[in-house]
């Protein structure tokens, strides 16, 4: 019988070789889609799978209470890890790790940059990153011993074994090599190439209060330790220590990848939203794909009907006609599922710069080609299901007197059909266009400082000590006409805080939380932002700025002060004197509201340089003569530099990244719904084959011919237009609720996404249309 089945099902794709290879096709699409997804999705959910210890190890979070609201975040400060180790037995190890740092490695006569982190020695055998030599356990008990990956040690010693070899970090710090790790998996949220010893660097990173917040604290609990009971213990900790700490809470290591976006003081989603509706876009792209298959089975079924009236004249069972149409479907879902496979195989590398990942198809993994198999099965039965049970359910007396033939209705199965998959298609056109006009909405944004011909190089090596020198000689070259040093880059925010009070502050206003920069003066000058009140941190003017501060338009009003400059505000234990407001710039996210910032002057804590290049010049001769003069003072390193303007645009990569895939699968919504518009098409000329001829022996014309089909289908366009307009407009309207700053969707854009449905649907149509409209109406009519 299976014989039987296959040699049929061949045969019959070979007669129909047109609709065939559509079908094929159409499913192909659909099934790479989703394939690519699948790859994807279980990327993601992959993270950290690695990692031994995973389901014990959680993160050190601060909640506090702001004006309006509970804010959450995972900085902390330096002594929460000895503290919690040492005073909660429920917790068995803790580890801290501060912020990755470009070094630079001298062996012999190489000198190479490399990206990494300090921390406690503990990291190592608290995470299942494995040594290929050395010993986790005390790799890092010399805290001038350094830790490299496989790809660094062979850039540093070539094949040479690196273990015991002495280094030179940043030119003056003698390390020696005690463990070589296997190179990071793509799947983690780290990213080091070496790690070194927190304690010998610690005093200089921070003072050691509780309120001063300057690492990534991690904690494994003891097996059988409850997360409800230890966060109930520790949620006083650092309050207990200081008035002007926050409230704790562990948070698991495990979620962080997928639910790390907290509102409110409670954990609401993060990436696995993205997750979730990739998933979601995977099954409507399949389902479309499906549909498009039912379309075009259920156009042949005039075809299709005398077979079936005969072999069931014949003896032949409704239920062996179902295995017959379904081993059909499957056929084809196996021939789509290999084709499928070659498409996502050539689009693996387009994908993967879009998504920034190295997915791959695991050829070798048995487990793959099961799902696969699985999948394949599923989609050939959902594909087949309709058209199996349709054809099969034909009476034989009716088919073979040519009346099995319903007469036209308003709405059918088909038409039905038809009208999900344009829904989803506009649905797919009005997400891309709304994701595109909220990353244009916010890069119309104003960023309050000109981002135009700024560049930062870190503060490496000997610049701070050459710092003033440097300084003057790019001005009196004419390279640049401003420079300042900042504590870290302008385009994150990466040092934030609380339990900021000042004089005269009321009763009812809650200590504020701040976002928080230290600069060596002229910082309004060099970022070119907008002075509102007062004066710029200038140290040759006024040596006692260690003292003042300047804040921005944001924490005026939080701060509710009417005469902000010569206010005093305590930060700890410190007084600082506000000498100027500056209007609102971004650090954060452009679609979010700004944070209150002090900017506090500071000679010595700063890691970063600002230079605000000529503009008068070209950029080339700028970064040549400033390459120059950082080469002179400080020869040990290499001048390296970042844009402004290109580090503020990866602010909208994500969802640059989510406009794409939107336009993507929006593309395969529709050309895949246009194959299942094409099918209809087919099935409406053909079943109607004798009223076009008539019509024609009557008179009527090709182009009147043509407009009556093609009307149709722009009346079934026109209500999947009503349908997916309040679908649309839900889902887009809820997407943009994640955005404080975003645009308004307005009915121009479902006006626009209809026009592009109708449009494509007119072209799909009027090919067919036309096709029957010119057809011989002699062998339309004619006596079969």
């Amino acid at each position: 019988m299976l014989k039987s089945y296959i040699n049929i099902a061949f045969r019959n794709l070979k007669n129909r070789l047109t609709f065939s290879v559509i079908n094929i096709a159409g499913l192909a699409v659909g099934m790479a889609g989703a394939i690519l997804i699948g790859l994807w999705t279980q990327n993601e959910f992959s993270f950290e799978n690695f990692q031994t210890n995973k389901t014990t190890l959680y993160k050190v979070w601060n909640r506090t209470v702001a004006p309006g609201q509970v804010s959450c975040w995972d900085i902390t400060s330096s002594p929460i890890a000895k503290t919690l180790k040492d005073n909660y037995p429920e917790i068995k190890s803790t580890a801290r790790i501060y912020w990755s740092i470009n070094r630079l490695f001298n062996y012999s006569d190489k000198t190479i940059k490399a990206q990494g982190n300090d921390v406690d020695k503990s990291f190592l055998t608290m995470f299942s990153f494995p040594l290929l030599k050395g010993n986790a356990a005390h790799a890092l008990d010399d805290i001038h011993s350094v830790v490299i990956t496989q790809k660094l040690a062979k850039k540093i010693f070539g094949d040479a074994d690196p273990i015991n070899k002495i280094v030179k970090l940043d030119n003056k710090d003698v390390y020696k090599v005690s463990g070589v790790l296997k190179d990071l998996p793509d799947n983690t949220q780290f990213d080091f190439e070496y790690l070194v010893s927190l304690a010998a660097n610690e005093g200089f990173y921070t003072d050691g209060s509780w309120n001063n917040n300057s690492y990534y604290t991690y904690v494994q609990l003891q097996p059988n330790a409850s997360l409800e009971q230890v966060n109930a213990k520790i949620r006083n900790l650092a309050l207990s220590h200081s008035k002007d700490a926050n409230a704790l809470f562990l948070y698991p290591f495990s979620k962080m990848r997928l639910y790390s976006r907290f509102e409110n003081g409670h954990a609401v989603g993060g990436r696995i939203e993205i997750v979730n509706l990739l998933l979601a876009i995977a099954a409507i792209i399949l389902l479309i794909a499906c549909i498009n298959f039912m379309n075009l089975s259920t156009a042949q079924s005039q075809k299709r009907a005398r077979e079936v009236g005969v072999r069931k004249v014949m003896g032949a069972s409704r239920l062996r006609l179902i295995g017959q149409f379904l081993s059909e479907s499957i056929m084809i879902a196996v021939l789509a599922g290999f084709l499928a496979l070659i498409l996502v195989q050539l689009s693996l590398p387009s994908f993967n710069q879009l998504t920034e990942k190295s997915l791959f198809i695991p050829f070798t993994d048995s487990s793959f080609w099961l799902a696969l198999v699985g999948f394949i099965l599923i989609t050939g039965l959902l594909a087949g299901s309709y058209p199996a049970f349709l054809l099969s359910s034909f009476k034989p007396v009716k088919v073979l007197k040519g009346m099995f033939i319903k007469a036209q209705s308003v709405f059918n199965p088909r038409k039905v059909l038809v009208v999900v998959q344009f829904s989803i298609a506009i649905v797919f056109v009005v997400s891309t266009i709304v994701v595109y006009r909220q990353i244009k909405f916010a890069q119309n944004r104003n960023a309050g400082y000109n981002i135009n011909n700024l560049i930062e190089v870190p503060v490496e090596g000997d610049i701070s000590k050459n710092y003033p020198l440097i300084k003057n000689e790019l001005i009196s070259s004419g390279a640049a006409t401003a420079m300042c040093r900042t504590s870290l880059g302008i385009t994150v925010d990466g040092s934030t805080g609380g339990g900021v009070t000042w004089d005269g502050m009321g009763s009812g206003k809650d200590q504020l939380n701040y976002s928080f920069f230290g600069t060596s003066g002229d910082f309004v000058k060099t970022m070119g932002l907008t002075l509102v009140n007062g004066r710029d941190i200038n140290f040759a003017e006024y040596p006692s700025d260690t003292a003042s501060c300047m804040i921005n338009e944001m924490a005026v009003t939080q701060m509710g002060l009417k005469n902000p400059v010569g206010t005093l505000i305590n930060k700890g234990t410190r007084k600082l004197t506000i000498v100027g407001v500056f209007k609102d710039f971004i650090i954060q996210s452009p679609y979010i509201n700004v944070n209150p910032m002090i900017v506090r002057g500071s000679e010595h804590w700063s890691y970063n340089t600002v230079i605000r290049l000529n503009a008068r010049n070209e950029t080339s001769k700028n970064l040549r003569i400033a390459e120059s003069i950082f080469k002179k003072y400080n020869p040990a390193y290499p001048f390296t530099y970042q844009f402004t303007d290109k580090e503020y645009q990866q602010k909208f990569s994500d969802q640059e990244q989510t406009g794409t895939l939107a336009f993507v699968f929006a593309g395969l919504a529709i050309f895949i719904s246009c194959l299942g518009l094409f099918g209809l098409a087919s099935y409406m000329a053909e079943n109607r084959s004798k009223e076009i001829g008539i019509r024609k022996v009557l008179g009527a014309s090709v182009a009147g011919i043509a407009q009556m089909l093609t009307k149709e289908f722009v009346a079934l366009v026109l209500v999947a237009i009503v349908i997916a307009t309040p679908i649309g407009w839900w889902l887009m309207n809820s997407w943009l609720q994640g955005f404080t700053y975003r645009v308004n969707i307005g009915w121009l854009t479902f006006v626009f996404a209809g026009l592009i449905a109708i449009i494509i649907a007119v072209l799909t149509v009027s090919v067919q249309s036309v096709k029957a409209a010119l057809s011989n109406p002699v062998n339309s009519i004619k006596a079969e």
